[in-house]
């Protein structure tokens, strides 16, 4: 079972030994005295699916003063669908719905949300937006409608909070002041009469703005920022305080001998099979405003497995934008989705760049929403873009060899091999029964879906060999 760890429990945590990890330096203390020391912030309020303004979901710039390093966060607009087949029809029984062309405040990523997370979209949902300060306007692009695989497992507390929202994948459009949108249902035929099936109930247009870069022009990475942490960006950036320093924008990569060196091994004189550790963008790095998650950690008690995904949220990204792509899901996972966090552990973009992704520690067991029925004992790495047909970037394969050569590393595991994980419950496998899978497996292995996209997972069997070789198998 997962555990929850408060924030004011994070220093006794950080205290223990974790797996293969040595005790922590004796810097840590004053680590935790200097997070503790801090004032407690506001606490997030929950999303609620009732209300369809961001702003009124939870705190944002606009309904209170965010300390320095989380001002011009970000925003969210919530634009209830109406029906655009010319009908008087209201709610799931329009066939057509939509929000006709509007000027809006500028964003940059977008999705579609429903009330019943458990409800299929099914049907086609595509938008067209304008580029901010011109008169252009984007074809029309098509948005992922299955996203409900990427969700925490039925029956979790994550997943029965009574905020999660049957939700779109989303799509980075870039920087925009203007939107269109078309829901159509998909046909049936019962009988020899065509009609279609019924849109889920309460369908809205979420516009995300990700917020500004994160810190000051010319700020070291590998230094922490020169701005207060709040106690939720101090508890974030602590449980990595063996890795780097407090505030620190990244965590630097490590050379194969100094990876090895940071930990026991499982046997005296056995060899640990580690990869390098790679530098891993901190949530503070790519700009995360901690106040929008749930305070608590949540853990399991080890990691067997790695499943990589696809966002399905486009390819038309600079590696420059990338840290705004994954401001724009993370606010759209909690505040429009209703997660508590950010569902992937990681994320990597084209450029090979990887970020930290959900909250608790890299190095550490913790609990993401990346693929229902089997987030446990799993870690999620996704990658930023959409690969049915188009190929990944060579850099950010090899970022995944290397992401997943140390961190099943960590936890002694054969990226070659094969491992058995528990279902808690999907359409291709039912609740409790054993699977066996690839310790390095696709999104679509443990539930039926396209993710990670034809493209990407066929790049798979090139990942598990150099992951291995990474680790000096």
């Amino acid at each position: 079972m997962p555990s929850q760890i408060p924030v004011n429990h994070i220093c006794m945590t950080m205290s223990k030994i974790t797996g293969m990890h040595r005790r922590l330096m004796s810097s840590i203390g004053v680590t935790c005295a200097a997070a503790l020391s801090l004032p407690l912030a506001l606490p997030a309020a929950p999303a609620s699916a009732s209300v369809s303004s961001a702003a009124s979901r939870a705190p944002s710039a606009a309904s209170h003063v965010s300390p320095p390093d989380e001002s011009r966060s970000g925003s969210t607009q919530s634009i209830p669908l109406v029906p655009l087949d010319g009908t008087r029809a209201s709610g799931s029984t329009a066939a057509e719905q939509g929000v006709p062309r509007r000027y809006v405040r500028s964003f940059s990523l977008v999705g579609v949300v429903w009330d019943d997370p458990d409800a299929e979209l099914r049907g086609r949902v595509q938008v067209r937006t304008r580029a901010t300060g011109t008169t252009r306007w984007s074809g029309w692009q098509d948005i992922e409608t299955h996203n409900h695989e990427h969700a925490a497992d039925p029956g979790t507390a994550e997943r029965a909070s009574g905020r999660v929202r049957g939700s779109t994948a989303p799509l980075w459009v870039g920087d925009s002041d203007g939107v269109e949108v078309r829901v159509r249902a998909e046909t049936e035929h019962r009988t020899g009469t065509p009609g279609f099936q019924a849109l889920p109930e309460g369908l809205r247009l979420e516009l995300v703005a990700p917020g500004a870069e994160p810190g000051p022009a010319g700020a070291s990475a590998d230094s922490p920022r020169l701005v207060p942490l709040s106690a939720e960006s101090a508890a974030a950036s602590a449980v990595n305080a063996d890795l780097a320093q407090l505030g620190a924008l990244e965590i630097p990569a490590l050379s194969r001998k100094e990876t090895e060196d940071r930990l026991t091994a499982p046997k005296p004189g056995a060899k640990p099979y580690i990869g390098a550790r790679p530098r891993i963008v901190t949530r503070r790095g790519w700009g995360a405003n901690e106040r929008l998650r749930e305070r608590d950690f949540l853990y399991m008690k080890r990691v067997k497995a790695a499943f990589v995904h696809h966002t399905s949220s486009g390819n038309n990204y600079a590696c420059s934008q990338a840290a705004s792509v994954v401001r724009g899901i993370y606010r759209y996972h909690v505040l429009s989705s209703g997660w508590r966090d950010i569902g992937y552990n990681f994320l990597v973009d084209k450029c090979g760049n990887i970020y930290e992704g959900r909250a608790g520690g890299v190095a550490k067991s913790v609990m993401g929403a990346h693929t229902r029925g089997f987030n446990t004992d799993s870690v999620g790495i996704a990658v930023l873009g959409s690969f049915g047909s188009a190929e990944p970037s060579r850099k950010a394969v090899a970022a995944v060899a290397r992401l997943t050569a140390w961190k099943l590393g960590i936890y002694q595991v054969d990226p070659r091999g094969a491992t058995y994980l528990t279902s808690g419950g999907g359409n291709l496998y039912r609740k409790g029964r054993k699977v066996r899978l690839n310790v390095i497996s696709g999104h679509r292995d443990g539930f039926s879906t396209e993710c990670p996209g034809h493209s990407l997972y066929r790049k798979l069997p090139a990942v598990r060999s150099a992951a291995a070789r990474y680790q000096g198998r």
